[in-house]
C-alpha cells in the first residue's frame, strides 16, 4: 500500500465505526467464518450485549457499512461475521498513517 494514496476519509469512517465500546464488544463475539455452528444473529447478539434488537441492528449496520463485518441469510437466520481481511487492512493503513508513509 506504500505506493497508493491512503484514503483518510474512509479510514476515519472505519475507525469511527469500530471506536464505539458496544461495537467493539460485538466484534469480539462475532466469528470470522459464516458457519452455522457459531452463527450470530441479531437476537443472539442483542441478548449477549444487553441491548434491544433495533439498537443492535443499528450497530451492526454501522459495522457493515464500514466493511468490517458482513452478513448472509444462512441457517434459517441472517448471520453476521467479521471480515477479517478488511479489519486487518484497517490496522495496516493506520500503521502507515502513524509512521508517516502515504
Amino acid at each position: 500500500m506504500q505506493q497508493q494514496e491512503i484514503d483518510l476519509d474512509k479510514l476515519a469512517k472505519q475507525l469511527w465505526a469500530i471506536g464505539d465500546p458496544v461495537r467493539l464488544q460485538i466484534l469480539r463475539m462475532l466469528p470470522i467464518e459464516p458457519t452455522c455452528e457459531n452463527a450470530c444473529n441479531v437476537s443472539a447478539i442483542a441478548a449477549r450485549i444487553g441491548l434491544s434488537q433495533p439498537a443492535t441492528s443499528h450497530h451492526l449496520r454501522i459495522l457493515r457499512q464500514a466493511g468490517v463485518i458482513t452478513n448472509e441469510k444462512k441457517c434459517r437466520d441472517m448471520i453476521y461475521w467479521v471480515q477479517l481481511d478488511e479489519a486487518c487492512a484497517i490496522s495496516e493503513v493506520l500503521k502507515e498513517v502513524l509512521h508517516g508513509s502515504g
